[in-house]
């Protein structure tokens, strides 16, 4: 009886270890997330839509595969008798599963959103004290990603809350991609490796490149104020549980270079690539950075390490990132009002990277500098780089042999 205590023991230890589904996320999850430009303005024939574009605009053959519908797809209470959330009647008349089968149907997931405390963020139930009820919900509708805020939780705790949730999806069956939304107040990269597979690192981004976006009531973060907040974080990030600095602003406002600096420095992060944009309406310019082939190669390098913000100088920063095949991406990023020149010789400069046990510069290896943005090889490491970098804009290179 003694073992087989202690066998009971150790199974549930291994259990509570690892309460997620393995296996999911192995490179940072791409796909769509409603609320950047929808809020709570939700409806079937939305979804449908932007599924359909997914597949037509050729996103999902870049790797944008799960449909995301954020905060608002419920109705205001749940169902008076079972205590079931219940999809907006209005807003989704055939129901939520119906929903699903149709993203499914175009060979995409689909991913939903609820929240740890009372009420959602927009005051829709929120999932405490029904945790199990509503993975079980979720699993039976299909259910393949599930977002889960931090609103309406005064007097509760987070840790605990994320893994009661981590836990009713793992007891409900259906494998699905838990993202942790608390905003990285309690530092979900020193506890959520085992609970979820991506994990918010700041407060919600706004579409301005520099500052903070105001609302009246409160103000997002601008791209580069997240992008400070992520020094430091790289370690903890890798295969299967990620830094998530938050969604793509790209298409919503901002200037072509701005957006194609937001994008290349989320793929220098190994950043989740969620857009978040109005898809039906999108330019050929938005949609020609968002399937950057190039690009997002480099978001989904299987090393699966983050890249290291080398410098910081008089608002210019170089990002460095080690890749597969013992190549690199190097980001110069220029954050100023004013067009900037960099000078940058490979020869002296000699970066170190400890997570990888690589290093980039001095004698070492020679390098091809193949233009991520420009499609073209622009020089070689044997050389002085030098180059003007508009006002808000990046020179984002891919290091070949």
């Amino acid at each position: 009886m003694k073992k087989i205590f202690s066998i009971i023991l150790f199974t549930c230890s291994l259990q509570s270890f690892s309460q997620k589904f393995d296996g999911l996320a192995l490179t940072p999850p791409m796909g769509w997330n409603s609320w950047n430009t929808f809020q709570t303005r939700l409806s079937e024939e939305l979804v449908k839509q932007t599924a359909d574009m997914l597949v037509s605009s050729g996103m999902k053959d870049m790797g944008y595969t799960y449909l995301v519908l954020d905060d608002g797809w419920s109705a205001r209470q749940r169902d008076s008798l079972t205590g079931n959330l219940v999809a907006d009647p209005v807003k989704f008349p055939n129901g939520m599963k119906a929903v699903a089968d149709y993203v499914h149907s175009k060979g995409l997931k689909f991913g939903l959103y609820n929240c740890g405390g009372v009420r959602t963020c927009a005051d829709f139930p929120g999932s405490y004290g029904y945790e199990e009820m509503d993975a079980r919900l979720y699993a039976s509708w299909g259910i393949d990603y599930l977002k889960y805020d931090w609103c309406y939780s005064e007097g509760l705790d987070a840790v605990a809350s994320y893994k009661r949730m981590s836990q009713a999806i793992r007891n409900a069956g259906r494998p699905m991609i838990f993202s942790l939304c608390e905003w990285g107040i309690t530092k979900p990269w020193l506890w959520a490796k085992e609970v979820g597979h991506l994990w918010r690192t700041t407060g919600d981004i706004g579409s301005v490149f520099n500052g903070m976006k105001n609302h009246g009531t409160w103000s997002s973060n601008g791209v580069m104020t997240i992008v400070d907040l992520q020094v430091g974080l790289r370690e903890y990030t890798g295969s299967g549980h990620w830094n998530d600095p938050d969604m793509l602003e790209v298409g919503n406002g901002m200037s072509y270079q701005e957006d194609r600096a937001h994008f290349s420095l989320w793929c220098m992060l190994a950043a989740p690539l969620m857009a978040g944009n109005d898809l039906r309406k999108m330019n050929k310019t938005t949609l020609d950075i968002l399937t950057n082939s190039d690009a997002i190669a480099i978001d989904q390098d299987k090393l699966g390490i983050a890249g290291l913000r080398y410098s910081n100088t008089d608002s210019l920063q170089v990002w460095v990132k080690p890749l597969e095949n013992d190549e690199w991406a190097v980001c110069f990023v220029n954050r100023s009002a004013k067009e900037k020149k960099i000078t940058f010789d490979w020869s002296k400069e000699v970066i170190k990277d400890r997570l990888s046990g690589r290093q980039l510069g001095g004698t070492g290896s020679q390098y091809k500098l193949f233009d991520i943005w420009e499609k073209s090889i622009v020089g070689n490491t044997a050389e002085v780089l030098s180059k003007a970098i508009a006002s808000h804009d990046v020179l984002f290179l891919r290091l070949k042999k």
